[in-house]
């Protein structure tokens, strides 16, 4: 019987552990701050910064919200970051991607203090995991990693394949995935017979961006296999970056599109401002 992996869940879990960790905090008199920043009024964003919001308030996190038109120029975000790494008040500063086409990501996310960088962006950050060294972890990776941890899925001595090479998911997940003791490829649009790679996978995490393309002749029998992608399919359904319906057929364990890898990035980013408390008293 293949194993569903029920993000939502293993997301509340975390969540219930956070507030009750913010309680001791507001108990020794220190209150987390989560600053949120949106350029302009993609509609997808506004509804990623009002679940964070939600997330916020559930867990006893005092949210500032900081929504500038699509007009604002680079220089005006980059003085409120300015503004806001200064601020003691604040322990995390989020700005909710894309940006608008006049506004360098790449100079801005640079612009975040690192020990405010709760997304785990900044180079700081990226280059303190490649190391071993403490920092914020980007969100999505850390989830999945939950996701394993909290499902019974031992992660060390397994051959780990991660299709997709992004900052943001799949070069943290690699490095994550060794660093608990797992063996690691990393496959991209230049593998070569990538059915052969991902075939060898004892866990295969796919972020790759493109709708189903995994299907089941790409995945080993017995493989636990975590989906990162989100897409629309022909009828308006969400779907994934795997075929869920032949693969779950197949493998030991897999995650849900919607409800497995989603609901994981918001619980992590929730610890990341919760780890910034613990980092500051340091």
């Amino acid at each position: 019987m293949t194993q569903i992996i029920d993000g939502k869940a293993i997301s509340a879990q975390i969540k219930e552990e956070l507030k009750e960790k913010v309680a001791g905090w507001k108990e020794q008199g220190v209150e987390i701050t989560l600053a949120v920043i949106q350029v302009g009024e993609d509609p997808a964003s506004s509804v990623y910064v009002r679940n964070k919001k939600n997330a916020c308030a559930y867990i006893g996190i005092r949210s500032l919200a900081y929504e500038l038109p699509e007009a604002t120029t680079e220089e005006e975000l980059i003085s409120l970051i300015g503004e806001l790494n200064g601020r003691e008040d604040v322990n995390g500063i989020l700005v909710q991607l894309p940006l608008p086409e006049h506004i360098g990501e790449e100079k801005v996310l640079n612009a975040i203090a690192p020990e405010k960088d709760v997304d785990g962006f900044h180079p700081q950050n990226v280059g303190a995991l490649c190391i071993g060294k403490p920092g914020f972890v980007s969100c999505t990776p850390a989830g999945i990693i939950q996701l394993l941890k909290r499902s019974g899925i031992e992660i060390a001595g397994k051959e780990c394949v991660v299709v997709g090479r992004s900052n943001i998911v799949g070069k943290p997940m690699a490095l994550l995935l060794l660093r608990e003791n797992g063996t690691v490829t990393v496959a991209h649009s230049k593998t070569a017979d990538l059915k052969a790679v991902t075939g060898r996978a004892d866990i295969l995490i796919v972020a790759v961006g493109k709708p189903r393309m995994i299907t089941a002749e790409y995945v080993k029998e017995g493989a636990v296999v975590i989906d990162v992608g989100i897409h629309r399919n022909e009828q308006n359904k969400l779907c994934g970056d795997v075929d869920y319906e032949s693969v779950a057929e197949k493998c030991s364990a897999i995650t849900p599109v919607p409800g497995g890898v989603g609901p994981m990035t918001i619980a992590m980013l929730m610890n990341n401002c919760v780890e910034s408390a613990a980092m500051r008293q340091m």
